[in-house]
């Protein structure tokens, strides 16, 4: 990345710091407090150009924080400016040993990490605005989903009272709200089929994932957002890494000789959507199905049968939206 300035910046709910840094003076550190807002951005480009910088001469480097940076993310996007967003433990473990911690502090570090990793920086592109609608729908639905199972764990208890009580009332109320749940659950899954509609490229892939036995709906959206419409990733191997699903060797020379493992720093929610969606296609998928039992017979657990079903399901994906045909489902005949 030939840029001459880095800018890192430490994101919480209300204020940013920032922290910069020139190429020719590595080491001296000019820092700011702005307003999480757009007048505070405004005030950032202000400062910009009182410290000769700029804008489209340098990166600002970031953690990935959620919600709190979507607002920044937005505006960079608009005027143009060139961020990158990397993941905290990343950025915490090329560190290397540090003492102390606070804003001011983490914001240099940002600086520093950019600048030392300028040649491997890939600047961040936000993703559509249907993407990120979509996105909310998924959370929310998520949300919902969390209440409902604990309604339905709450129903279970107040039945046993009810044996000793003798009050409906509560169980009543309670079955009330479960239903109501998840009438809302089916509304938000509609929305979000309606909006993946509303994009010709994006109800295409949506249609082919599907088309998958053991990919539904709400896999199939989780990574459709999650790819960016699939073109975040090149290919399913990338993708399984990026959901903690792919085993990777664990040896060294002739005395470590560890057994392949997945790595814990994945996607772990779309690694439980996965597991599920296997799952699902060990009972309903042939061939699947064929492949479970023979692993099964041959003394392997449950959780390594499953996550490699998961690692078959995303290549699956891949293919079929690379080639863009529907899955077909091969029989394999029997030869007496």
């Amino acid at each position: 990345m030939k840029k001459k300035h880095f800018v890192g910046v430490d994101i919480s709910k209300d204020v940013l710091d920032l922290s910069l840094i020139h190429v020719t003076t590595y080491g001296t550190f000019k820092d700011k407090k702005i307003k999480n807002s757009f007048s505070g951005f405004d005030q950032m480009l202000s400062w910009f150009l009182k410290q000769g910088v700029k804008p489209d001469d340098c990166v600002l480097c970031m953690e990935h924080t959620g919600t709190y940076g979507l607002l920044l993310f937005a505006w960079l996007s608009q005027m143009g400016i060139d961020y990158c967003v990397e993941p905290g433990l990343k950025i915490k473990r090329s560190l290397g040993i540090t003492r102390g911690k606070n804003d001011k502090i983490d914001a240099r570090r940002l600086a520093d990490y950019a600048y030392t990793n300028r040649a491997k920086l890939e600047t961040f592109k936000l993703p559509s605005t249907l993407i990120i609608q979509i996105k909310q729908y998924l959370t929310y639905r998520d949300q919902i989903v969390k209440i409902k199972t604990s309604l339905k764990n709450s129903l279970k208890s107040h039945k046993i009272y009810q044996k000793v009580s003798g009050i409906s009332t509560i169980t009543n109320e309670i079955t009330d709200q479960i239903e109501d749940h998840e009438r809302r659950i089916k509304e938000i899954e509609q929305k979000i089929i309606g909006m993946i509609s509303t994009d010709p490229q994006m109800k295409k892939n949506f249609e082919l994932a599907t088309s998958i036995k053991g990919i539904g709906l709400v896999i199939a959206s989780f990574m459709l957002v999650t790819t960016n419409n699939f073109t975040g990733f090149d290919n399913g191997r990338k993708y399984a890494c990026y959901s903690g699903i792919a085993p990777f060797e664990y040896t060294s020379g002739t005395s470590i000789q560890g057994r392949s493992k997945v790595s814990h720093l994945g996607n772990k929610r779309m690694k439980s959507l996965l597991s599920n969606g296997a799952n699902s296609a060990c009972k309903y998928d042939p061939e699947i199905k064929a492949y479970y039992r023979r692993k099964k017979s041959e003394g392997k657990d449950h959780k390594l049968i499953i996550n490699a079903v998961s690692c078959k399901l995303v290549n699956r994906v891949f293919a079929v939206i690379n080639r863009q045909t529907p899955y077909v489902t091969t029989y394999q005949q029997k030869i007496i």
